[in-house]
């Protein structure tokens, strides 16, 4: 039992799991919905809260941490995929005694649906933009995906059912790749071979630079919904200025970028986060709940 519980910002938390929390805290849980402008409000929000549940949007830091002394566990309401990519100082709480633990693979078919959607318009010339000179198919294309996770495996599968030809890029190989037929490759090969190039990669992972987007060339399509940039932003503008080049963005896919990259015509983005669906929100409630479930069980022993 906790003794007040804290959504710290929109974190997509469904009604049936805010009032299964709400039978945990003996306080009434406190909820906010907007991004919090500092670390000064973020420390007022959480008081003398013991269960904070969070977003991707708000960075709790190991300044933050110090000072909420109450705090003995963090739900990240995002994927916890590894500390370095966090928006939780999640080593620090872990000093302090604080219990972190993230959800993953609930966005993931939101995401796959919305870059099938994308590139089949883009590249039968619906909504604005055509790619070649005439409409094309996703049939024998050939596509890369970097970072074969669960998201970009999703990807790579929902392609296939196209007729697209898959390739892939990851820091260790994927066993599961070869069970569906998509191809390792490495970096610079994936970049010269295929026309479209996604990307799946953790928040704050850069992987291309200037020369890599040379190697890339002209009349290629880029694909990216990480939380950020994975790659140089002045190269990728360069890039972008090129030959035929065009680029699919959802709305976290710019970090902090976006306003000096949407002026680009051939960059192509929503206002919207790809895998933020209905079904995910529930999806993510459900893990998030089941998280802090199985830790007030070790706590009752």
């Amino acid at each position: 039992m906790f003794h007040q519980i804290v959504i710290l910002d929109y974190t997509g938390l469904q009604g049936f799991a805010i009032e299964k929390l709400q039978s945990y805290s003996v306080m009434p849980i406190k909820a906010f919905n907007s991004i919090p402008m500092d670390d000064e409000e973020i420390i007022a929000r959480i008081g003398n809260a013991d269960c904070v549940f969070v977003s991707w949007n708000t960075p709790v830091n190991a300044a933050v941490i110090e000072k909420c002394e109450q705090l003995k566990y963090i739900g990240m309401c995002c994927s916890l995929i590894d500390e370095s990519s966090a928006n939780v100082d999640v080593r620090y709480a872990r000093l302090r005694g604080i219990d972190v633990r993230g959800v993953r693979d609930y966005g993931d078919e939101g995401v796959a649906e919305f870059i099938v959607s994308e590139l089949i318009q883009l590249l039968k010339g619906i909504g604005g933009h055509r790619w070649l000179s005439e409409p094309v198919e996703l049939t024998r294309r050939k596509v890369g995906i970097i970072g074969l996770g669960t998201t970009g495996l999703m990807t790579a599968q929902r392609l296939q059912a196209f007729g697209a030809d898959l390739y892939y890029y990851s820091r260790t190989k994927k066993s599961e790749a070869d069970q569906y037929g998509i191809t390792y490759l490495s970096l610079d090969e994936l970049l010269s071979t295929c026309d479209i190039v996604s990307f799946h990669l953790p928040r704050n992972t850069k992987v291309l630079d200037d020369t890599h987007f040379d190697v890339i060339g002209t009349s290629k399509i880029i694909v990216n919904t990480s939380l950020g940039l994975p790659f140089n932003k002045e190269a990728f503008e360069k890039w972008l200025m090129k030959t035929n080049n065009y680029a699919i963005f959802d709305a976290v896919a710019f970090g902090a970028d976006k306003e000096q990259l949407i002026r680009y015509n051939n960059l192509i983005y929503t206002d919207n986060t790809s895998g933020w669906t209905k079904e995910a929100k529930e999806r993510l409630s459900q893990k998030a709940l089941n998280n802090v479930e199985a830790y007030l069980k070790t706590q009752s022993h």
